[in-house]
């Protein structure tokens, strides 16, 4: 073969590459940093600088919060009334300013990545539970395993014009496959949680949460396939809100209660 050939073969090759490469990905503005660059689908509409800051969580170290550093938060022995809580990623800084963006300054276009992010707390918990051998039920539609999300008031609807946990629930439900269903509401308003001390936030959630009656007849309830039911948030910080939640739902519902959340 000349040379001639052997450069128009390179050539060739190279240019087939690069083809290929603009057919199976998209130049688009990342949706972190906005700057131009090709996205690919398993990063999330992010571009690959701003997909390796994402601090997954792929181990954890508390069996009951899913922490991925030594927790004491639940080394303290408080009961918990949901089996164990899984999360997404470390809520570090860069994740603070995710969440902002999308919670506080409206940026809708966040809806789907925090929702495929919460896939990997989906996983991450039905890993450990198929390690565990814990019961797992197969779903169906008269719903074996549901999912239900952490309600705000309506005070706190009229000001931000949305629920994120609601958001990231039907998100989560639709890419798993199961049905997202309101059991619960808030009847009281408090003030954000972020600012306060752990008890103060245990006695500010107590009598905050009820169960949404007219919803019950959603979820099946056997004693041969016990009821599964998922409940998310976008934050977990002490377990105080996730804790208070899982003890209402006790309350009025059979069933195994496991805690999903976007960051930890």
């Amino acid at each position: 073969m000349s040379n001639y050939q052997l450069q128009w073969r390179t050539w060739m090759k190279k240019a087939v590459g690069e083809l290929q490469t603009l057919l199976s990905s998209k130049r688009e503005g990342c949706l972190l940093c906005k700057q131009n660059s090709i996205l690919h689908l398993e990063e999330l509409g992010l571009c690959h600088t701003c997909y390796t800051r994402i601090p997954w969580i792929r181990e954890v170290k508390c069996a009951i919060c899913g922490r991925a550093e030594t927790c004491y938060d639940c080394s303290r022995g408080i009961t918990t009334h949901f089996s164990r809580s899984r999360a997404a990623v470390k809520y570090d800084e860069t994740m603070k300013e995710l969440l902002a963006r999308y919670k506080y300054r409206g940026d809708e276009r966040l809806q789907s990545v925090l929702g495929q992010m919460l896939v990997h707390s989906y996983r991450l918990l039905q890993a450990e539970r198929a390690r565990l051998h814990l019961p797992t039920p197969a779903y169906a539609p008269t719903g074996k395993e549901v999912i239900t999300f952490v309600p705000v008031s309506n005070r706190r609807l009229l000001e931000r014009g949305f629920n994120q946990a609601e958001q990231m629930a039907e998100e989560l439900g639709g890419k798993v496959g199961l049905p997202v269903v309101p059991l619960l509401y808030r009847s009281k308003h408090t003030e954000k949680q972020s600012f306060k001390k752990r008890h103060e936030r245990m006695d500010d959630l107590e009598h905050v949460f009820e169960v949404n009656e007219t919803m019950l007849d959603c979820v099946s309830q056997s004693s041969t396939n016990p009821l599964v039911i998922y409940v998310v948030d976008d934050v977990y910080t002490t377990g105080s809100t996730m804790n208070q939640c899982a003890k209402v739902l006790r309350e009025r519902v059979t069933a195994e209660i496991y805690g999903l959340t976007w960051a930890r």
